[in-house]
């Protein structure tokens, strides 16, 4: 025989294990539901808090809690808007994420506006982990955006 027989049993035994850990991450994968993203999350500066919901199998998000809500006692505004007739609109409650439909893990097909540099630019969301969400904002390609991530606030 060319191989011994513990030789043989290890290489068994490694085979098996593999194939194990193998299953047990694709069912990882699996696991995961469109519906994981619902809820409440805080931006990357925690500076605002964005709920997540669903309107039929589209995902939007609202802002739904500011650090600042108000500037010099006044409900801070979408100043940074192009469109001179929304600058007057409240962040609170504004919808910065639209049109995102889920497909292999990733929710994509969407737009997401920076209140910030009143931009809007194709969005596509990854939950990393349950509590963790990767949101890619770009221009054209995916590969050329920015990706920051979110913290989930609170449990749905």
């Amino acid at each position: 025989m060319i191989f011994n027989n513990d030789l043989f049993n290890f290489m068994k035994v490694r085979q098996f294990a593999s194939i194990l850990i193998l299953a047990f991450l694709s069912s990882q994968v699996w696991a995961q539901s469109e519906n994981d993203i619902l809820g409440v999350w805080y931006n990357t500066e925690k500076t605002a808090k964005v709920i997540i919901s669903k309107s039929g199998d589209k995902f939007m998000g609202k802002i739904s809690w500011l650090l600042e809500p108000e500037k010099n006692g006044v409900p801070a505004m979408d100043e940074q808007n192009d469109n001179d007739k929304l600058k007057n609109r409240p962040l609170m409650g504004l919808t910065i994420l639209e049109g995102l439909r889920y497909k292999n893990g990733l929710w994509k097909g969407g737009k997401i506006y920076d209140p910030m540099s009143g931009n809007t630019y194709s969005c596509e969301l990854k939950l990393l982990s349950m509590d963790t969400l990767e949101v890619t904002g770009f221009m054209g390609f995916s590969w050329i955006g920015r990706t920051v991530e979110w913290t989930r606030a609170e449990k749905p």
